[in-house]
């Protein structure tokens, strides 16, 4: 495993707590001469409980290793504690970047170095809001928290793989390798315990009320009003949602080319966007190309942008690894800001096959979502980066790994468009991004169609087309009730190099249909598996893989949350 797990996954959890009370045991009597066996005793087991699930355990015990002899210590507090170590690990690569930065010979480099900065800066945030959620939240709570926790601590491990992804000059790369293994595995640890937190309230003898969920958590912090709609919801939101179409809502900022807008760019809407704005900051952009190079920043929240229709308003660019820039840079339009909806637009990178990485839409934002939209390239057209999307209705058109990244992301009710490809490449519709086995992420294909364009349809069957390979050790991607030409080859997958990853990705498909799914002749994987089972199928769905039940509704996008059948 690319990895190195400091201890076997088939070990027994009696015998990893014992492995873990010896470390508890070592480290405490090392540091105090003092508390006898009796503090020992509750102590170790309570940092067995915690440090149990993870991976890289001495790591772990280390992390909260100053709560040995802490009796008043709660699960609160240990997991902050893992989670304050691993800011302090990343704070570290952080600013070891910026003088890694200074030995770039080539301007790529310099780019790629500096989107370590924005990346880490972004792994920080997100980590400190995951320390602020775990400290205001009491027992119950923290474990109605566990998918949001899962969620950011999921976009930390994108954020750090993403970094070192870019750099390639050698000695660079192994300067931030060595800068961000410690926390890596931090994070992974982190993530470990995240997951487990039922388990381990459970072993501090926390009861719990199974039936709780998240509704009542967002109630609490009084996120939904009487009306059942967000608190920050303004009056036009409201309307937005009880059926009113977005072409017939009062926009905040109109953009137009030809002058009959506020605005002649989106880039001017965007950055009239309030500093101190409530509610959605809707924006219409007229029919028109717009060649400019979008980002809906951090700050942009809750930005809802529409236009006249996926082939009337496009925004386009042509940037792409070819001419320069790590694949990170090269996205015509880039989704940050939270709660970000598009709808009725097209997004596109003219820089061909020949460009290789060519970005059309880059999408970081939680809670996202896309309704009647295309996203048009070649290779890597949609990056679905990190966190939990939502696409229904689209067009998504593309040749190598055209859908890819570590978001949660569902589409659903899409079509897909495999294009004709450069000679000697084959086609692959995704590349997954998972790099752990305990992030919540993963893409899911639902009720799609997945079809060749006109100019590959004659030469189909010479040129491969595979539903995608595994770019990462725990790549998870599911397709599932969609329509599969006779373009896909029969063994459905294809590997990304050698044995690399085939035993530990999980690929999975589910009644799907059409030439290109019967799967008597697919792959062989230890990831790789049919799926007959609903019960088994149901945590693939939108309502339990994107918590959707919780926010699409607000989106006003068309959706189903759980099996189309």
């Amino acid at each position: 495993m690319g990895r190195g797990k400091l201890i076997a996954f088939g070990v027994s959890g009696i015998l990893v707590v014992a492995v873990v009370i010896g470390l508890i045991a070592g480290i405490s009597h090392h540091k105090s001469s003092s508390g006898g066996d009796d503090v020992l005793s509750t102590s170790s087991k309570s940092i067995a409980a915690i440090c149990a699930p993870t991976d890289y355990k001495q790591a772990c015990v280390d992390s909260v290793s100053s709560l040995a002899n802490d009796q008043t210590a709660t699960p609160q507090s240990y997991i902050q504690a893992a989670l304050n170590l691993t800011i302090q690990e990343v704070q570290s690569a952080l600013e070891k970047a910026g003088k890694i930065g200074k030995e770039a010979k080539e301007s790529d480099q310099k780019m790629a170095v500096e989107d370590c900065q924005d990346l880490l800066q972004f792994a920080t945030d997100e980590l400190e809001a995951s320390f602020s959620s775990v400290g205001d939240s009491d027992l119950h709570t923290l474990n109605d928290r566990q998918a949001e926790l899962q969620n950011w601590l999921s976009a930390v491990m994108s954020y750090q793989d993403t970094c070192l992804d870019g750099v390639t000059q050698p000695d660079l790369k192994i300067q931030m390798s060595n800068r961000l293994v410690n926390a890596t595995k931090l994070t992974d640890n982190a993530l470990a315990i995240v997951s487990s937190i039922s388990n381990i309230l459970n072993i501090f003898n926390v009861s719990l009320n199974t039936s709780a969920t998240s509704r009542r958590l967002l109630e609490e912090s009084n996120y939904v009003d009487t009306e059942g709609y967000p608190a920050w919801f303004s009056v036009g939101d409201r309307k937005l949602l009880a059926g009113q179409s977005s072409d017939q809502a009062a926009p905040d900022a109109v953009v137009a080319k030809d002058g009959t807008g506020q605005y002649k760019t989106i880039a001017a809407a965007l950055e009239a966007y309030p500093k101190k704005q409530k509610g959605r900051y809707v924006i219409y952009v007229k029919a028109g190309i717009y060649d400019e190079y979008i980002t809906v920043t951090k700050n942009q929240v809750n930005v809802f942008m529409y236009g006249d229709g996926p082939r009337k308003t496009i925004v386009t660019g042509s940037k792409s690894h070819t001419t320069g820039f790590p694949t990170f840079r090269t996205a015509s339009f880039t989704a940050i800001g939270s709660g970000f909806i598009a709808k009725s637009m097209g997004f596109q990178n003219t820089a061909g096959p020949q460009g290789h990485q060519a970005v059309a839409l880059r999408v970081q934002s939680d809670m996202a979502s896309f309704y009647n939209c295309r996203m048009d390239g070649y290779q890597d057209t949609l990056y679905v980066q990190t966190h939990r999307q939502f696409y229904r209705n689209c067009v998504i058109s593309g040749t190598v790994d055209f859908i890819f990244g570590d978001a949660s992301a569902m589409i659903q009710n899409c079509l897909i468009i495999v294009r004709k490809p450069m000679d000697n490449q084959q086609n692959t519709v995704t590349a997954q991004g998972r790099t752990s086995r305990f992030e919540s992420t993963g893409l899911v294909i639902q009720n799609c169609r997945i079809v060749p364009e006109e100019k590959l349809h004659p030469v189909r069957f010479q040129i491969p087309t595979y539903l995608g390979r595994p770019w990462k050790e725990f790549s998870r991607t599911v397709i599932m009730e969609s329509t599969l030409g006779d373009l896909i080859r029969p063994e459905g997958w294809m590997p990304w190099s050698g044995n690399f990853a085939l035993d530990t990705c999980y690929y999975a498909e589910y009644a799907n249909r059409g030439p290109g799914a019967t799967t008597n002749k697919r792959v062989n994987w230890k990831g790789y598996k049919v799926i007959t089972n609903k019960n088994e199928i149901l945590q693939f769905t939108s309502g339990a893989f994107l918590q959707g039940d919780q926010w699409l509704r607000f989106t006003g996008a068309p959706h189903f949350l759980g099996l189309k059948n």
